[in-house]
């Protein structure tokens, strides 16, 4: 069974889907098959990893409302990616979802459609509290939060916090968080080591080691359709996701192994 992730943040603007991409991107360089699934209407994940969105033929509103298998595209020119894209049509979803008995499971019925070849499952989310955040979240085994290093993340944090906890209450027990990543870093300013040092009184087990620093080529990346390792495989984001993948990898495998001592 693949390992389904969760990137969410009910925060805009802290690098969530940039993560997600990279994140996907990474585990396959790696060499992890991996679905990026995007259930965002904005479809930035589509389009940043080079999918024209308003130009497919299926997309995860027709895995979210209908009964057919989840149709997933192989993108050759990415080592070990499929993408399950999105377009604006997504944001139709969120109405006809409401008329649906257990509205919060239509992603996990679809990806349990899937043929079972993939290792992790990658999902970007909204970054708001809607049924399509809830559908994620519900879906996944591990939720990744990014966190811009400013002061009103910590804030968005807190209501992270209190979401991933009703989610496990109400939905999902097994839903785990995976890790906080510190997104858009610029240890230059006070502000940024101050909320460092936050993130790390308040989540000494749940804050991961590895930074994403501020980059002017991770922001570039998107605009020519590709991740960051493949777009620049020699820069310091590239260099940083594929170190953040390999923690989160660690992360996954432990977790593994635990159970099965259990």
């Amino acid at each position: 069974m693949p390992q389904i992730i969760t990137v969410s943040n009910q925060k805009g603007g802290v690098g969530k889907t940039t993560t997600a991409v990279n994140l996907a991107a990474a585990l396959g360089a790696l060499g992890h098959f991996t679905l990026l699934v995007d259930m965002d209407p904005q479809a930035n994940a589509t389009s940043a990893i080079g999918v024209d969105p308003n130009n497919l033929e299926a997309s995860t509103y027709e895995a979210l409302v209908t009964d057919d298998p989840p149709k997933a595209h192989v993108l050759q020119e990415f080592k070990n990616i499929a993408l399950l894209p999105a377009s604006i049509d997504l944001a139709g979803a969120e109405i006809e979802l409401l008329e649906q008995e257990e509205r919060e499971f239509a992603l996990k019925r679809s990806l349990a459609r899937l043929d079972d070849i993939y290792d992790y499952i990658v999902i970007d989310c909204p970054p708001s509290l809607s049924v399509l955040t809830i559908n994620s979240l519900v879906a996944a085994d591990w939720v990744l939060v990014p966190v811009q290093a400013e002061y009103l993340a910590l804030e968005g944090l807190s209501r992270m916090m209190l979401m991933i906890q009703r989610i496990q209450k109400r939905y999902q027990a097994d839903l785990k968080l995976l890790g906080i990543v510190t997104t858009m870093f610029d240890g230059r300013t006070n502000l940024a080591q101050q909320v460092l040092e936050e993130l790390r009184r308040a989540f000494p087990e749940k804050l991961l080691k590895t930074m994403i620093n501020r980059s002017v080529r991770l922001s570039e990346a998107p605009s020519f359709g590709k991740p960051i390792v493949y777009y620049d495989p020699r820069s310091t984001g590239s260099e940083q996701y594929l170190e953040l993948t390999r923690e989160i990898i660690h992360v996954c495998d432990e977790e593994t192994r635990a159970r099965a001592r259990a």
